[in-house]
């Protein structure tokens, strides 16, 4: 399976937390020859194939965006945010409106020739800002249901090097990740569960009921981390390009961290490790309270300007982070024949 081809696939389709239909209904037709696949009541979607030995591995897939609360008399939209969204980037953006039918629209922005001198500084509250489609009130009451999902405008970059910049790589790039790692995994004695979970960006809601009743054995959850640029700590970042990160924390398995590091050293798979002192903020912090607790463990991917419509990262991270998987599996394999 091409990396480049399956993320531009998957980053193609809206999941706002919530409404994940449309990649629900992607991730059926990827996974369709792999195994098992079942959908829970939060939309969790999981495939389990194989026996034995039972590993759960997860990313999320829902995305940052806006929920639409109104439309006002002159029909511009008003909006609340799904997810952390930054409000210093919504002036002038272009954004996707999934109503009735896909629309596009502008977030209002006053020209710099009507602003005061202390409009310049202001960040503006989401609550305060206008979309506009350029339609009638009456015609986007009749296309935009209240309760629209809306997305940054869909943009797919290839960037030099083999990074590609575009929307919602927080978590698709995860999701890639598991998914080419699922292609090295048929054949092993091992029984393999991907959940691949919703709503991680309203506060991680899909993986704390996700792995009830899928009595997994372990857990390794994939999700994506801060990449380096100038303006961030050092200390506090991965590094785009460097290979895959590898959680240490103390709510993760120490062997299971441990022997994801052992094996990116035996198999020559790039590696950084990532250290968090305590809640990590994935799905990993509430997969290992769920059951009777679930060992667990976390690789990232790391990623540029997260959160944003140019999120970036290189296809040989996510390449990585496929590799380990595959690499750790196998060792797990190996332990656990009878």
């Amino acid at each position: 399976m091409n990396t480049k081809e399956l993320l531009k696939k998957l980053v193609g389709v809206p999941a706002v937390g919530g409404s994940e239909d449309k990649i629900n209904e992607l991730l059926r037709e990827i996974l369709s020859g792999f195994g098992e696949i079942r959908t829970d009541a939060m939309n969790n979607l999981t495939c389990t194939f194989g026996e034995g030995y039972h590993i759960l591995l997860e990313a999320h897939i829902d995305e940052i965006g806006f929920i639409v609360t109104s439309v006002t008399d002159d029909g511009f939209l008003k909006v609340a945010a799904c997810g952390g969204i930054d409000s210093r980037m919504l002036s002038e953006s272009e954004v996707t409106v999934w109503g009735k039918e896909k629309l596009y629209g502008i977030i209002s922005a006053l020209p710099p020739h009507l602003q005061k001198n202390s409009d310049a500084k202001k960040v503006p509250e989401i609550s305060d800002i206008s979309i506009d489609l350029g339609l009638s009130a009456e015609k986007a009451k009749e296309l935009v249901p209240l309760g629209s999902r809306v997305t940054f405008r869909r943009q797919f970059s290839e960037l030099l090097n083999d990074r590609i910049s575009s929307n919602c790589l927080d978590n698709r790039a995860g999701v890639a990740a598991v998914i080419l790692a699922l292609e090295g995994l048929r054949d092993l004695p091992v029984k393999i569960t991907a959940l691949f979970s919703t709503q991680e960006e309203l506060g991680t809601r899909g993986a704390k009921i996700g792995p009830y009743g899928l009595n997994p054995d372990e857990a390794v959850a994939v999700d994506v981390s801060f990449g380096y640029t100038p303006d961030c700590k050092k200390e506090e970042c991965g590094q785009i390009s460097k290979g895959v990160m590898i959680g240490v924390s103390p709510v993760f398995s120490k062997e299971i961290s441990n022997c994801l590091i052992s094996c990116a050293q035996n198999n020559g798979i790039n590696y950084q490790i990532e250290v968090m002192n305590s809640r990590t903020g994935t799905d990993a912090d509430v997969i290992s309270l769920s059951e009777g607790g679930i060992k667990c463990g976390l690789l990232s991917v790391p990623i540029k300007y997260m959160h944003s419509p140019v999120e970036t990262v290189d296809l040989a991270d996510i390449e990585a982070v496929a590799k380990l998987i595959c690499a750790y599996v196998r060792e797990k394999a190996g332990d656990n024949i009878a």
